[in-house]
């Protein structure tokens, strides 16, 4: 699908938002591609000017520091799985559609949009998958929640525990649920990359399709109306 749109992001998480300008679009676009190809960890500013042939200040002029580049990805992120979710709902009524709908798209969101160049979703969708915790699970968690710098995730979450209420009412937990679901098709996809034993697939190239059925399989146990 490819759709052309623009991805707001928290203004707290840029010093000039980087979509509006050549260079910007440049530093997002490689930032992801270093990212992805080796880590966060290894990950500098200064390896990043090397790549788009430019300096250090030049990056700072755009973003406080690499955590903070970081978060804007993450944020990038959950808009666009905000919006391939509303998307691809809009006509669905029944929410037991909606919620398989809802983690297709979670574990898709990685199919390429030519209308943003410069966001590889399939690199950035690696990213949210290897380097996850990374974004929230930090000193500074508090204070940068407090700033809304993961409102687009609470909406996300919001969104799909709505869905969760609409399918089964006295489900007690749709909130938790949501946010499980979500981080469970990071982690899953991640553990049959990397620690396959930790899941039972083992075929190579079926990790998203298979993750998926695991999704269906327990949304469906756990939302199931028992009669009493």
């Amino acid at each position: 699908m490819s759709v052309a749109i623009k991805i707001s992001v928290n203004e707290g998480l840029y010093l000039k938002e980087p979509q509006n300008s050549t260079l910007g679009k440049k530093i997002l676009k490689l930032s992801i591609i270093l990212i992805d190809k080796n880590g966060f960890e290894d990950f500098t500013f200064k390896k990043l000017a090397e790549e788009i042939h430019s300096t250090e200040a030049s990056i700072y002029r755009y973003f406080k520091n690499k955590h903070i580049l970081l978060l804007y990805l993450f944020n990038w992120y959950w808009e666009w799985v905000n919006y391939l979710i509303i998307f691809n709902t809009k006509n669905v009524s029944a929410p037991s559609i909606k919620l398989k709908i809802i983690l297709h798209s979670f574990l898709h969101a990685q199919k390429e949009n030519p209308s943003t160049e410069f966001i590889n979703e399939s690199a950035l969708h690696n990213i949210v998958i290897s380097e996850g915790g990374k974004a929230y699970h930090t000193k500074m968690v508090d204070d940068e929640n407090s700033k809304g710098f993961f409102s687009s995730y609470i909406s996300l979450v919001n969104y799909v525990s709505k869905i969760i209420k609409e399918i089964n009412p006295t489900f007690k937990y749709p909130n938790a649920l949501a946010s499980n679901l979500f981080e469970m098709s990071n982690n899953q996809v991640y553990f049959a990359r990397h620690i396959p034993s930790l899941n039972e697939i083992s075929k190579k190239g079926e990790d998203v399709s298979e993750v998926e059925k695991i999704l269906n399989y327990f949304t469906e146990i756990l939302l199931e109306k028992r009669q009493k």
